[in-house]
């Protein structure tokens, strides 16, 4: 019977060692390699800087800035020892004296009130394990914090954890988190704003200083006095720190030049994907920043202006680019994109006006002059119904007879304009019109001459360095890319393509000229420089522009509404553009020399 009892209790015995082993050898099997940590890299928010380099904006999933641990001040890693795990520097990855300490006091009042994991063990779970309550993952825990501990430094696996961890307010990593909380570096942080950080991981949201103030005080005030104990801060410095108000408010980033970094994401979205979000790219963009700031005030105090004297919800952009490069130096696309995204750089418009010098252009290649003559008088032609004809009109229905292309362009007279056109042919206008780099669909009708057809301010803009140059640019918006460790990833070149030859072009800068010395821009003449360029404006007065440019930069500037009605009695693009535009070239003359 004994015999009996005994080979039962061995076989039992023998079970639950195989359980047991099958149960551990599971477990050790099932561990991620903490070897993985050498490569280590957590998600990292892309930086844009502008050419001066001003930061513009952030890209990320996950708002982080790598700080390599030997640059993290003494004081924020004793800070977060203090409130985390004081006994950091002394276990082995496991405190066994720290998880009876917190099982005591757990008991002693009746509930959960300390935990027992370690910094090495947070660092563990928040790397490799998902974040379930069981026994399982706890002891897994506990066997990758005991090889993290043995592979890496204390220093180490302190700054891992101080990049990883999150405080909250979507900020990761403790410099996120001080400009979040701060809108200051983790290296100017004081005693207090330190020891707010540090009580934040544990709860981020239960210590939110923001939406729970006195809990935030009150935990700030006890990583304080633990800071104290251990002698990581003197009682003065201590006292200081306690009277030392809570931040009233996070520090969201209002990313500067909105519409163009709007446009450069996406751009960069479609090419890089996730990569733009958590590689930590340096990405340098074409912005000048002091010129994007004065195209922004130019549109601004134009817009005031223009409802003064019409209703609001006028809307304007204004687009700058470099006639060397195709740079895009300055770039608004409407009144605040704060309140509509809409980016009117991109908008379909009828371009009116600013459309003639493609005919003009043609006409010189085909060998007129500016000096050759045009007839200005009431003109018909078959209009696209049947036994109906189509008579373009002059502004205000006044007509000059025989003038020089010089003059007609200047007066922007329609009626010599459309004459033009049909005598160089329409269609080759067209053509040449997306030679220069309109995409649109340009209609091969006379009524495209007086611009019937639309066009994006972009495009149009970018289309007048021919005129200016002879040379077609792609407009520009980032000119390298850089990964994290400063190696270049992209370079974007420009691109340029001859279209005409330099006869041409001179022929054509008189002309643009001409519209400033004796036409309709001749307020431009305020600028005291050469500068070039033609009005526009729709029948309705529902789009204004000027575009012009002068030996170094090209600016395009659109007015009108987004439901395309009127802006109001007489708002043509003298008058409701080319303010802006004169408003923004008379901050860039130096800038761009």
């Amino acid at each position: 019977m004994k015999m009996k009892i005994f080979y039962i209790f061995f076989f039992v015995l023998l079970f639950f060692i195989g359980v047991i082993g099958g149960y551990v050898y599971w477990i050790f099997s099932d561990l991620p390699d903490v070897k993985a940590l050498e490569g280590y890299r957590p998600f990292e928010a892309s930086v844009v800087y502008s050419s001066d380099g001003q930061v513009l904006t952030e890209f990320f999933y996950e708002r982080r800035k790598f700080v390599p641990h030997y640059e993290i001040p003494e004081i924020i890693k004793k800070a977060f020892v203090a409130a985390e795990d004081i006994r950091f520097y002394k276990h082995p990855g496991v405190d066994v004296i720290g998880i009876l300490r917190a099982l005591y006091r757990d008991i002693k009042a009746g509930g959960i009130v300390e935990g027992g994991s370690t910094i090495t063990q947070q660092l563990a779970k928040m790397l490799f394990l998902k974040p379930e309550k069981s026994i399982t993952r706890k002891i897994k825990e506990a066997i990758l914090s005991i090889q993290i501990e043995r592979k890496y430094t204390k220093d180490e696996i302190l700054g891992l954890y101080l990049n990883q961890a999150y405080f909250g307010n979507r900020a990761y990593g403790i410099a996120a988190a001080s400009e979040a909380y701060f809108g200051k570096s983790f290296k100017e942080l004081t005693h207090a704003q330190i020891a707010l950080l540090a009580s934040l991981p544990k709860a981020p949201s239960a210590y939110n200083p923001f939406k729970k103030p006195d809990i935030a005080i009150k935990r700030r005030n006890i990583v304080l006095q633990k800071m104290l104990e251990e002698g990581f801060i003197t009682r003065e410095q201590y006292n200081e720190a306690l009277k030392e108000a809570l931040p009233e408010h996070p520090y969201w980033r209002k990313f500067e030049a909105p519409y163009f970094v709007e446009t450069l994401r996406q751009e960069l979205e479609s090419k890089y994907g996730e990569r733009l979000y958590k590689d930590g790219l340096k990405i340098y963009s074409t912005i000048d920043y002091n010129l994007q700031k004065k195209a922004e005030e130019a549109v601004k105090n134009g817009l005031i202006e223009i409802h003064k004297r019409v209703k609001p919800q006028v809307q304007a952009s204004l687009i700058a680019i470099d006639l060397k490069t195709g740079y895009v130096k300055a770039l608004v696309g409407g009144n605040d994109f704060w309140e509509t995204q809409y980016n009117r750089v991109f908008s379909l418009r009828q371009p009116g006006s600013a459309f003639k010098p493609f005919v003009y252009a043609v006409a010189l290649m085909d060998g007129w002059s500016p000096d050759d003559t045009i007839l200005d008088s009431p003109v018909s032609f078959p209009g696209s119904v049947q036994g109906k004809s189509w008579s373009p009109k002059n502004y205000n229905n006044e007509y000059h007879g025989e003038v020089p292309l010089r003059k007609a362009i200047a007066l922007s007279l329609n009626a010599a304009t459309v004459r033009l056109a049909s005598q160089v042919g329409i269609k080759n206008v067209v053509e040449f019109a997306e030679q220069c780099g309109l995409t649109t669909k340009i209609h091969p009708y006379l009524s495209t001459a007086l611009g019937a057809s639309d066009v994006k301010p972009i495009e149009l803009t970018a289309a007048y360095s021919v005129f200016a140059t002879g040379k077609k640019i792609k407009p520009v918006f980032y000119e390298k890319i850089t990964d994290h460790n400063g190696i270049t990833i992209e370079e974007n070149k420009p691109e340029i393509q001859q279209i005409l030859p330099e006869e041409i072009v001179e022929q054509m800068r008189e002309l643009l000229q001409e519209v400033v010395l004796s036409g309709t821009a001749q307020k431009a003449k305020e600028l005291g420089r050469e500068v070039y360029g033609k009005t526009g404006t729709t029948n309705d007065f529902s789009d204004a522009w000027f575009v012009g440019f002068d030996d170094n930069l090209l600016v395009g500037v659109w007015v009108g509404r987004d439901n395309h009605k009127p802006i109001g009695a007489k708002e043509a693009g003298a008058r409701a553009a080319l303010p802006i535009w004169i408003d923004f070239m008379k901050q860039t003359g130096p800038m761009l020399k």
